[in-house]
């Protein structure tokens, strides 16, 4: 039995460091839960109205030690940082996460801990201060909930300290402290409970597309037969005259046949980025780059013949190939729709990978000459279903690199100028073979 325990607790070990890698290290972090403007509108009127409501309970009906109506109304103003066209415009950008991260922490870890211990943890401060730990994990993050419970617990004692309030006796402490540990733990629980629901849900969306994607290969192949049958045709049965056009009509049809697969194959790779293999192996990057470019399914002569491939110096790394050629693949698409999307056409050079090493570890970038990427835009392009391809892009696609990076423990990033084009780098651990 010994090494059947063994076995279960490294497995179980293993697990846990698993999940916490996935859930709280790479899992994107969301300051705002289901953002969207109504929600921020309606949070902003709840907010405002709320604490000028609960002024007035506390303050005139049923008066409470310490309660302060400027305090209340100051804290209420900050219902204005929700409703604000920075916050409302976009609710899913960094700047609206920090606004709602700011204004929420201030008016409830800080306003109503620093209350509850001014008021010397009475009853309606107790049951008020349950009320928002619940709230606050309902409203951001499970993570930074527990952060801005800690920070901001801290911040309204030391605030309460520095006024020496020491007028009202503590309530029984032990009651307090279960009571509030009670509504941590489910406030965790809830927390932890909507991640995972939501990480749910985008696992079964990728599988959809995962799924759309392979059904598509059947009337492409069919598609790809009927290019087979009009080539035949084209040898046997018809004039030399209108032979040619017929062959060149089936080239392109089975091109084209071989640019959707090619498109299903990466649809299939990204949706796997919640779920990607484990296994991998020895790469060298200046082969795996050079393969990638030859095969690519280029549209036309002219956007082959904008790539250049320059290897100052080759390195290895450990990585799974396969996945690595669709991060490449990924980013010379990009790269190739953003010249496309340029005013003029593009020319030999437009699109370069270099492959070299810099500052001890090996770089793979990939520079275009095209339209940019938007500052305010370029923070959040690694995020799941944004894109800037407006009509053009599912938003997986760069999400899908950068987790099969992180799982070779390098990192990538970018750099770009609108309208003068966008540098993608990619930072590999090198490896050196012991023999």
């Amino acid at each position: 039995m010994l090494p059947l325990d063994r076995l279960w607790f490294h497995s179980a070990r293993t697990r846990l460091a698993r999940w916490f890698m996935d859930e709280v290290v790479h899992s994107p972090i969301e300051p705002i839960l289901h953002p969207s403007r109504n929600r921020l509108l309606w949070i902003g009127t709840f907010t405002f109205l709320g604490h000028l409501v609960f002024g007035l309970i506390w303050g005139v009906w049923i008066p409470q030690p310490y309660e302060s109506f400027v305090a209340r109304s100051a804290v209420a103003l900050l219902a204005f940082l929700y409703v604000l066209p920075a916050s409302t415009r976009d609710p899913t950008s960094k700047q609206s996460g920090w606004l709602f991260g700011i204004a929420t922490w201030i008016q409830l870890p800080w306003f109503f801990t620093w209350m509850y211990f001014m008021n010397g943890g009475s009853p309606v401060w107790l049951a008020s201060q349950t009320a928002m730990i619940l709230i606050y994990f309902h409203s951001t993050d499970w993570r930074l909930a527990v952060f801005g419970l800690i920070s901001g617990g801290l911040a309204g004692w030391l605030s309460a300290l520095a006024m020496q309030a020491t007028h009202v006796g503590w309530s029984d402490p032990k009651i307090s402290f279960v009571i509030l540990a009670f509504a941590s733990g489910m406030g965790l629980m809830l927390g932890l409970s909507s991640a995972n629901l939501r990480r749910t849900r985008l696992i079964n969306t990728l599988s959809t597309i995962a799924v759309m994607a392979h059904e598509l290969r059947t009337p492409l192949a069919t598609v790809n037969l009927m290019g087979d049958v009009l080539r035949t045709l084209a040898r046997n049965d018809v004039p030399e005259g209108k032979r040619k056009k017929i062959e060149e009509l089936s080239t392109r049809l089975q091109n084209l046949v071989r640019s959707m697969n090619r498109q299903i194959d990466t649809q299939i790779s990204n949706a796997q980025l919640l779920r990607l293999p484990r296994e991998q192996s020895p790469v060298m990057a200046g082969d795996l780059v050079s393969e990638v470019i030859n095969n690519y399914p280029y549209r036309s002569t002219r956007e082959r013949d904008c790539v250049r491939l320059h290897i100052q110096e080759d390195f290895c790394f450990v990585a799974s190939r396969p996945l690595f050629m669709q991060v490449i693949t990924n980013l010379l698409k990009n790269a190739l729709h953003s010249l496309a999307s340029a005013s003029t056409a593009p020319n030999p050079g437009d699109l370069r990978i270099d492959v070299g090493v810099h500052r001890g570890k090996g770089r793979i970038a990939v520079s275009d000459d095209g339209v940019g990427i938007a500052h305010e835009q370029q923070a959040r392009i690694f995020e799941p279903f944004f894109s800037t391809q407006a009509g053009a892009g599912n938003g997986l696609g760069l999400t899908f690199c950068k987790n099969v990076v992180e799982a070779a423990h390098g990192t990538i990033s970018v750099h770009s100028v609108p309208t003068m084009g966008a540098v993608f780098m990619v930072d590999l651990p090198i490896y050196r073979d012991a023999h």
